[in-house]
């Protein structure tokens, strides 16, 4: 069973730290899980500083803003640019990463020969392998390669692909968006 996958994160040519992670698996299952750690120093800091994470990922973040009558809600986009944003620790998606690891190997396992699946998956995989530690260290079962789908478009002709609607750089949307391509992708497979 293919599992669609995304990951944000923080990359600067020599480490990449997980932000968020979302999954779609064929059967319609999904998990999406945002690192608590990023509400920590010095990642936190690294990521503040960070303007293209700030505009285009941080905003689709469970965000505390203390503005509510609740006394949480929505960050608005215009005060994440401001280099700072406070993740709301009380959403279910917000987890420490052994809690990510685990749901991550529970939700692989689930599925019947598993197959992971990302656009430009590259770091997209070394960032879930690194839930684990080394590579060597993966579970038995979870792969140990992600199929690209930039790879599978090329190799059929890089057609134009459907656009994503909305949620670019929010992990689950993207995942979700990766099977759609997938599906495009084999009807162009089998038209051939």
């Amino acid at each position: 069973m293919r599992i669609f996958y995304d990951t944000e994160f923080l990359e600067d040519g020599h480490t990449i730290e997980l932000i968020s992670i979302g999954m779609v698996a064929e059967d319609g299952r999904e998990l999406y899980a945002v690192n608590e750690d990023i509400s920590k120093d010095p990642l936190h800091e690294r990521i503040c500083k960070h303007q293209w994470l700030m505009e285009n990922v941080i905003p689709h973040l469970p965000l505390f803003t203390g503005g509510s009558a609740k006394g949480h809600g929505r960050l608005s986009m215009s005060l994440t640019y401001r280099g700072f944003f406070n993740l709301d620790m009380k959403s279910n998606t917000v987890m420490p990463p052994r809690m990510i690891r685990n749901a991550v190997r529970d939700f692989v396992l689930a599925a019947p020969d598993p197959q992971l699946w990302a656009w430009y998956g590259a770091y997209d995989h070394v960032a879930l392998a690194q839930l684990f530690g080394r590579m060597i260290d993966l579970p038995e079962g979870v792969p140990m390669w992600t199929n690209d789908l930039k790879q599978e478009a090329a190799r059929l002709g890089n057609p134009t692909l459907p656009e994503q609607p909305d949620g670019v750089h929010n992990a689950l949307a993207d995942a979700r968006h990766n099977l759609v391509r997938a599906q495009y992708l084999d009807e162009i497979a089998r038209a051939k």
